[in-house]
């Protein structure tokens, strides 16, 4: 019976695949398992008495109702003006109506895929990154050219020779996708040399930059970056973010930011998805930014992520074989680990289960099947402290047998 209705999927339903991610997130479900796998929120961040509070406060009002009924596609207004006001902030020169919000960033990326690639469209993404937009993307038959990174994040040099080659080929990409902050799963960061270079040639190629920031504010050593989106004249950015990592996930809020004429195209696809974004969650969300809660609560969780990434990295010393390499991010969710060439991050993967500790093998991260079997992403902010030590101990020890 399992397949009985194969024949009645369409071409694109049959081309898709659980994600790796998702898939290794059922390991949570043994309570002796240690799981590096996820990219999730430490539930120890969630201000749930916060969200209570404000809670009580919008459900006791006499216009209560209004939290509960559908809203409009672009979002709820007051919210996407705070939002407006805070990239304004950042260096974006934007107003209300260059601002919506989506059930979660992840939305973006299916509403640009839907408004902007036809099947076998080329666009760029570096390599390795995030996971889940390669299977949004995908969804709508893009073709992935693929940019190297480095501890700087996308190779710029190889950048302008991937479109050169393009060019030549008589192709034009439409859309080039970037995690600027904290990449995931890498942890590089991109600096602003190379953002200012990035817009200049997407000028020059009349190219979309879909920039991803959802660990923007995830920052625990260093100095903050200014937004690619604020060195943007020309409305060719498209900038994306979440209150996943500074709110709760739970919500699924996010929000959009970029030229009305994009966005007009983006919400008539909303329309067809969703027609709203959660009301509730959005009333909350902008409470908690007009409240003058959010920068409190980043710098707590700042605190809190920049104590586990230390731990991490303290135990990845103490733990991991001489030959294992790692990037040291400055913050984020991620470390991105290096096996000794030859050895494969998928087997290791099978053999650290049966220890009780898990990990996302790197070829997730990559369009190319082949590419990415000698690396790894570990979560830090998920475990708790006990469990990153203890499950860098396992990790270790299983690679001490396979690598010796």
């Amino acid at each position: 019976m399992g397949e009985a209705f194969d024949k009645h999927f369409s071409a694109r339903a049959n081309k898709l695949k659980a994600s790796d991610v998702r898939e290794l997130l059922k390991l949570l479900q043994n309570p002796d398992m240690i799981s590096f796998a996820g990219g999730l929120p430490n539930p120890q961040t969630f201000p749930t008495e916060m969200i209570r509070e404000i809670a009580n406060d919008i459900l006791g009002a006499a216009d209560a109702a209004k939290a509960l009924q559908y809203g409009i596609t672009e979002g709820y207004l007051p919210l996407r003006e705070a939002l407006a006001d805070r990239m304004r902030k950042k260096g974006m020169d934007i107003d209300t109506d260059n601002v919506i919000t989506v059930s979660g960033s992840q939305q973006v990326i299916d509403l640009m895929g839907k408004v902007f690639i036809d099947p076998n469209d080329p666009m760029i993404v570096s390599a390795p990154t995030y996971l889940t937009a390669l299977t949004g993307f995908a969804v709508y038959d893009a073709r992935f050219e693929t940019v190297p990174i480095d501890h700087d994040n996308m190779r710029m040099d190889l950048f302008e020779e991937k479109l050169a080659e393009l060019s030549k080929a008589g192709e034009h990409p439409k859309i080039v996708y970037v995690l600027p902050n904290f990449q995931n799963p890498a942890g590089v960061t991109m600096p602003e040399k190379n953002r200012r270079r990035l817009v200049d040639l997407a000028h020059e190629h009349d190219l979309i930059i879909l920039e991803d920031d959802p660990y923007g504010e995830l920052r625990y050593k260093g100095e903050d970056i200014r937004p690619i989106k604020s060195f943007d004249d020309e409305g060719r950015v498209v900038y994306m973010s979440t209150f996943s990592k500074i709110l709760a996930p739970g919500f699924r809020v996010g929000w959009a930011v970029g030229h009305t004429d994009i966005l007009r195209k983006l919400i008539i696809a909303k329309q067809s998805s969703d027609v709203c974004t959660n009301v509730l969650g959005q009333v909350i969300s902008c409470e908690y930014v007009t409240r003058g809660h959010v920068d409190p609560q980043i710098a707590e969780i700042r605190k809190i992520y920049g104590r586990k990434l230390d731990l991490m990295l303290k135990g990845m010393s103490e733990f991991m074989p001489d030959s294992v390499r790692w990037l040291t991010p400055e913050g984020g969710m991620f470390l991105w680990t290096t096996l000794p060439e030859g050895a494969s991050s998928v087997e290791l993967l099978e053999k650290a289960v049966k220890k009780k500790v898990a990990f996302v093998s790197g070829k997730a991260f990559y369009p190319n099947p082949a590419d990415g079997f000698s690396t790894l992403r570990l979560n830090f902010t998920y475990p708790s402290d006990e469990m990153i030590t203890e499950g860098l101990r396992r990790l270790g020890s299983v690679l001490d047998e396979e690598l010796t």
